[in-house]
């Protein structure tokens, strides 16, 4: 769609590309927790980085060609490619047994976690309504964890904790690349440092991919692409401040996907754990889109 399209057709645009990706995201975590019971947390990552590169190399190259792959800032890029090994190693760690709505619940931090974070890193300017919003959100981190009790602070809770910081610096980090740098080289490199850099930590315990799984693995690479790809084109055709509130979405999804798959639910703590952080994170966006006006001419 043109960028000169009207504002109303390209925010639905926008609207719908980044549901479907949330779906695609949400399909590929089901298979990585499936692949999680058979396979160590660094296979499955590996596994993840290279089912997907193939399919985003080509849509790469297509649109930018190989030479903006390669003028990139690579100090960064590695770095970000660190904190993606991280970030996937430890979610698939937790996958393996906490449910997918209670993963993503906890997992919802890290739009606190960036917001925090572009503080002392980005030098941005947060407000005392937006401090006090983060804190109501690790206030919700709490009730979901219980770290007393029958709660889930567990390693597996932890881990997707240390996820979500994963994950967050890596958002740091293309706050800084974009600048500079294609989204095409900042998707393949992303992936090409996971396969390979989750592949080699996983050598000394790497288990034979059985032929049953191939289609399972094959299955995580198409779902991980057209999420990037979706995902990639919902922001350039809408505003991150409309459309970043969808991403809450993906917990209606591991509801579905649990219920369908693993006969499971989350307990009614865990629903008012949800409730604090996914408000928390909408009045932060909310904030974001208050301060962007006021700073338009």
């Amino acid at each position: 769609m043109s960028p000169h399209a009207p504002i109303g057709r390209r925010s639905w645009r926008a609207a719908l590309l980044m549901l479907a990706a949330v779906l695609f995201f949400s399909l590929m975590d089901a298979g990585l927790k499936t692949l999680s019971a058979h396979y160590p947390p660094f296979q499955v990552a590996a596994l993840r980085g290279a089912s997907s590169l193939p399919f985003v190399l080509v849509w790469a190259l297509a649109t930018v060609g190989p030479m903006r792959l390669l003028r990139v800032r690579w100090p960064l890029h590695l770095m970000r490619g660190v904190m993606g090994v991280l970030m996937m190693a430890a979610f698939v760690y937790a996958l393996r047994t906490l449910p997918l709505s209670t993963a993503y619940t906890i997992f919802f931090v890290a739009p606190l976690l960036i917001t925090a974070l572009s503080v002392p890193v980005l030098g941005e300017k947060v407000g005392p309504r937006r401090w006090i919003a983060i804190a109501i959100g690790f206030v919700g981190v709490l009730v979901v964890l219980r770290p007393t009790g029958e709660g889930v602070m567990t390693l597996a809770g932890l881990a997707v904790l240390l996820s979500a910081l994963g994950y967050s610096v890596s958002a740091i980090t293309v706050r800084v690349l974009a600048r500079t740098d294609s989204t095409q080289a900042m998707v393949v490199w992303l992936l090409a440092c996971i396969a390979l850099g989750a592949g080699a930590l996983a050598l000394p315990d790497w288990r034979p991919v059985a032929a049953a799984d191939a289609w399972l693995i094959a299955g995580v690479g198409v779902a991980g692409a057209l999420g990037q790809y979706t995902v990639t084109e919902a922001f350039r055709h809408g505003e991150a401040s409309s459309i970043a509130p969808l991403e809450y979405t993906a917990l209606l999804w591991g509801l579905i996907l649990d219920f369908s798959l693993w006969h499971v639910l989350p307990d009614g703590v865990t629903w008012v754990g949800a409730a604090i952080i996914v408000l928390s994170g909408l009045y932060l966006l909310h904030r974001e889109r208050v301060h962007m006006e006021a700073e338009r001419p």
